[in-house]
């Protein structure tokens, strides 16, 4: 029982990842659209990214984000050449 209960909320986890997703290429598309270079959009994102998350989890919480996202990055993740196999 425990087992189908953790994959509904994976399952519900995901489904807000994948929305929360939509809606910042919504908001990316917009920002090009009005003639913002993606640069400061990247900026701006990673700024208000920062605040939110040192407001939530405090600094150490965000600097164990930060060294979670350089591992991934290292790694490929969000290389847009990657191949997923």
């Amino acid at each position: 029982m425990d087992q189908s209960l953790n994959d509904i909320d994976e399952m519900i986890v995901q489904e807000k990842m994948q929305a929360a997703l939509e809606y910042q290429n919504e908001a990316w598309a917009d920002g090009m659209a009005d003639g913002i270079e993606p640069e400061i959009i990247a900026d701006a994102a990673l700024a208000l990214v920062m605040r939110e998350t040192i407001r939530i989890h405090g600094e150490d919480g965000a600097e164990e984000m930060l060294e979670n996202l350089r591992e991934r990055m290292l790694a490929g993740e969000f290389s847009p050449h990657r191949i997923i196999q």
